[in-house]
């Protein structure tokens, strides 16, 4: 079994932020699966679907962003998943929008989900997929910035990056890490 977290904050105050994009990232995933419905347990949304011979497990952790880690750990005790069996999305502030990048492992990067997930399954093997937002402009705090929605024109590169991202989650289930990396990482992508 494979599981896809997208991080994000839970309400409708939060959605289409720049924050929820690992949320988004599984609803285009569900809407290509035709996921109708998720299930709440483990505090957190969960949908399922099988591709490439593996079962993918949609998690979208209930808990606000900064605790993260207290659904992922929960999920990875009831299944005995190793951390490897985890793809992690989530916004990147360090990434100009709509650049994805993929990698098995690091440190989180100033990202405050991801590093709730690190610490709570205690290691930094855990790959993860992050999305570019952008820097905030001057003036801005990063909180008040991730929290805010895409302009026009930033909206037509996530809606490509998020498209993108699903592609490369199932090339991950399909065909590995090194696979769905060189696909993911790649200038054109």
């Amino acid at each position: 079994m494979k599981v896809v977290v997208g991080l994000g904050n839970p309400g409708k105050k939060y959605e289409r932020t720049r924050h929820n994009v690992g949320f988004d990232v599984l609803s285009e995933l569900a809407g290509w699966h035709n996921i109708s419905s998720f299930k709440s347990q483990f505090e957190a949304e969960l949908g399922e679907f099988s591709f490439a011979d593996d079962k993918v497990l949609l998690v979208a952790p209930q808990t606000f962003m900064n605790l993260s880690g207290r659904c992922v750990a929960a999920l990875v005790k009831f299944f005995k998943l190793p951390s490897t069996d985890l793809m992690v999305v989530c916004d990147d502030m360090n990434l100009p929008v709509g650049r994805l990048r993929m990698r098995g492992a690091g440190s989180a990067g100033g990202q405050k989900g991801l590093q709730n997930i690190i610490q709570s399954l205690n290691t930094q093997d855990i790959p993860r997929l992050r999305i570019g937002v952008g820097r905030p402009p001057a003036g801005f705090s990063g909180a008040d910035y991730v929290l805010g929605r895409f302009s026009p024109n930033e909206s037509e590169l996530i809606t490509q990056a998020v498209h993108s991202a699903a592609s490369g989650i199932e090339c991950w289930v399909q065909n590995g890490l090194e696979i769905a990396m060189n696909q993911v990482n790649s200038p054109e992508s």
